[in-house]
């Protein structure tokens, strides 16, 4: 009776949790900085892209809306403020679209983070300025390198 259940469910959890493609490996992926950690003013980010060779992505940590604990991001931003340093995925919440980091300026009285897709607008800290998103900016996880013009995040590997 137990072989014939085993046959019977075996088939159904591989296809619920298939194995990873050939190549795929999750663990932290090395990312250099344009500016090291040390020397990012306080109000400013910048942008780091997940490597190309091999083809990886950064997990995102948190979410919602549009994105989920899990999904993937090529993109991301290493923000400071004040003290803190965090690194958020570059999908807009609302629909995926990629954010820019917009400075403050005459026309633009506040420093955060747009979505060009839908007008979504993001302090920051991540937290919503102006809708239609509903949800902040998914995190990232990450640490410092060995120095301090590298990060190590939370990715995955896709393959060679």
């Amino acid at each position: 009776m137990t072989a014939t259940v085993v046959t019977a469910v075996a088939p159904i959890l591989i296809f619920l949790w298939p194995a990873p493609a050939k190549g795929q490996k999750k663990g932290p992926i090395l990312v250099s900085l344009d500016t090291p950690l040390d020397q990012l003013q306080d109000g400013t980010a910048t942008k780091i892209l997940a490597p190309t060779s091999p083809n990886s992505a950064f997990i995102m940590a948190d979410g919602g809306g549009d994105n989920t604990p899990g999904d993937l991001a090529f993109g991301a931003f290493v923000v400071k403020t004040g003290s803190n340093v965090a690194v958020f995925a570059q999908n807009c919440s609302h629909l995926g679209c990629s954010i820019s980091f917009v400075p403050a300026s005459d026309t633009h009285p506040e420093t955060s983070f747009d979505c060009p897709c839908h007008g979504s607008r993001f302090h920051l800290d991540g937290s919503v300025l102006h809708g239609p998103a509903a949800y902040p900016l998914s995190h990232l996880t990450w640490k410092q390198g060995d120095s301090p013009n590298q990060i190590q995040v939370d990715g995955i590997v896709l393959g060679f």
